[in-house]
């Protein structure tokens, strides 16, 4: 399997295709463009009847090149990349970095493909491919092209838990731009299956990690916080600066638009009320008159109203683990 990196710290998975599957995708292209020779020839053959000898050879090779060679290139371009052979063997080529191939890509491809899979009945292609760790032929390597698996196993995407209540808003003054892509892929892929590790490997790992982390950061692991909840908030603090960033820049958040100016939130989102003063709920219950919850908008940083208590104080957590979990579903690993 080949990962690719982007700067979002997500993995892009590329599946190479291996030589059985690449070879018979090559069998059905190449029996489709033998039909359609055939074809043409006869038609060609028919309509040069005229001509003299030299005239129909030329014809003859011009029309083999342009079905063999020509076909495969063209087909490959504006489909980018699935030919009959692959599109049924679930196949597709791509670019190194993943990206749709375009017509130099194909045409190089083609060009090479003519004399290692025409010229020499496919031997140079499959030893190429035997011999390269993702299954490449000497047209996917001076193309710059890899032939991948479109039809994978779907695997359900991991949830990254959120941290404790009490730690939100904790290293919001710490600095992050030292910290590696790989680091934070890591992290991410830990936190999202530390609950299917062994529980004494798993906090291992939580406090590698932590301690990395806090060396890039300059922020050290409170006392008393697990490595597990320390690594969560800190990521939430990061995604929470990539939506700040995106609201100043008048982006969109989760595929809903954000107006700079619009206390943070997408737009479309309810503001968050809160509940009316007791003495107020007094007297409209002596009068017999329903209370209504005047709106209270939350600030960008997603800050609660003056005076009011969410969770454990910021400096002191909540004990053991179980707090946690109550809190905000946070269960670090034993």
């Amino acid at each position: 399997m080949s990962e690719l990196v982007t700067g979002e710290a997500v993995a892009l998975e590329l599946r190479p295709a291996r030589l059985p599957s690449r070879g018979l995708a090559v069998l059905l292209d190449l029996a489709v463009a033998v039909v359609v020779y055939i074809v043409l020839t006869i038609a060609l053959v028919a309509s040069t009847a005229s001509l003299d000898d030299a005239a129909q050879t030329a014809v003859s090779i011009t029309s083999f090149v342009l079905v063999m060679v020509g076909g495969p290139i063209a087909v490959e371009t504006l489909s980018h990349g699935r030919s009959l052979g692959k599109m049924a063997c679930g196949l597709r080529v791509v670019r190194d970095d993943g990206g749709p191939i375009r017509f130099r890509h194909a045409l190089v491809r083609g060009g090479i493909g003519f004399v290692e899979i025409l010229m020499t009945f496919g031997v140079i292609a499959c030893i190429a491919s035997l011999v390269s760790a993702r299954g490449r032929r000497l047209g996917d390597v001076f193309a710059g092209t890899l032939v991948v698996r479109e039809r994978v196993p779907v695997v359900p995407t991991g949830f990254v838990p959120p941290p404790p209540i009490w730690l939100a808003g904790r290293f919001s003054g710490a600095d992050l731009s030292a910290v590696p892509d790989g680091l934070w892929l890591a992290i991410r892929q830990y936190l999202t299956r530390m609950q299917q590790l062994d529980p004494q490997v798993g906090s291992a790992m939580a406090e590698r990690l932590a301690s990395d982390l806090a060396a890039r950061t300059g922020t050290p692991v409170p006392q008393g916080v697990p490595s597990a909840a320390y690594l969560a908030a800190v990521v939430q603090e990061r995604q929470a600066r990539e939506v700040r960033r995106a609201v100043a820049n008048g982006t969109s958040v989760g595929g809903q638009a954000v107006v700079p100016g619009s206390y943070g939130r997408p737009t479309g989102f309810s503001p968050v009320t809160a509940p009316p003063p007791a003495a107020h709920v007094a007297q409209a219950a002596a009068a017999g008159r329903e209370v209504e919850a005047p709106p209270h908008k939350v600030s960008a940083h997603g800050a609660a109203p003056a005076g009011s208590q969410v969770g454990p104080p910021a400096d002191r957590p909540s004990s053991g683990a179980g707090g946690s979990a109550e809190s905000s579903g946070f269960v670090p690993p034993a």
